[in-house]
């Protein structure tokens, strides 16, 4: 991995997933460019002025709880492998990063993933804004930046994408998004062949109308909470 995109070493994205593009590199017209931008700021800027009243609280739990930044600040793989940092509320304690290794033998995710269900790194606070997805809000200044889109797949990070195979990779195809098929579908719930599929069929499916019936079915989604921990 070297520069701005993860794939730089070995020949670029489209080397990568040569073997198996046929089919999926199909570049999106114009008119659903400029609509899922239009969607994009729109839903950006509303969900800014919505949550904004939330911001102050949010800090001072986080600061009251434990010591630490406000937000997390993490190097994503996004569209065609192009490297961006993706902003969270931290939800959890400071030295969560190094933890995780400690933790790797309670890993309870498949593939290139890794959750637990009952982190210890997580803190009260985080644990509450990860079920309510709060600890996303920040990412809506990435999707104001351009780095990521409201509706796609969910970034990994680099050391996950390097367990990818090219059929895996065929996700960058998207923008990552704020919520996506896997967001409503399940979230941890689902092992990890079956997240890639889901995003896999959102890249073959993807357009404006099917990003609004995925943005329409996030918020049921949210307050069920299935999945989210």
């Amino acid at each position: 991995m070297s520069g701005s995109n993860y794939f730089a070493d070995q020949g670029g994205y489209d080397a990568f997933i040569a073997a198996v593009r046929t089919g999926n590199n199909r570049s999106d017209p114009w008119p659903y460019r400029v609509a899922k931008r239009l969607l994009d700021i729109g839903s950006a800027c509303f969900g800014l002025a919505l949550l904004a009243p939330l911001f102050p609280f949010i800090v001072l739990l986080i600061k009251l709880e434990t010591p630490g930044p406000i937000f997390f600040r993490q190097r994503r793989v996004g569209y065609r492998g192009t490297l961006f940092d993706c902003y969270k509320f931290r939800s959890m304690v400071g030295d969560a990063e190094h933890l995780k290794r400690q933790l790797q033998h309670l890993n309870e995710a498949t593939g290139a993933a890794f959750k637990i269900k009952d982190d210890p790194r997580i803190t009260g606070v985080g644990r509450f804004l990860r079920r309510s997805s709060l600890d996303e809000f920040p990412q809506l200044l990435n999707i104001l930046r351009g780095d990521m889109s409201i509706v796609g797949p969910r970034p990994q990070i680099p050391s996950e994408v390097a367990h990818y195979t090219p059929e895996h990779a065929l996700r960058l195809l998207a923008r990552p998004g704020l919520t996506c098929l896997w967001q409503i579908s399940g979230r941890s719930q689902l092992d990890f062949e079956e997240w890639m599929a889901l995003d896999r069929e959102y890249v073959r499916r993807r357009g404006f109308w099917f990003d609004l019936g995925i943005l329409a079915r996030t918020l049921p989604a949210v307050i069920e909470r299935k999945g989210a921990y």
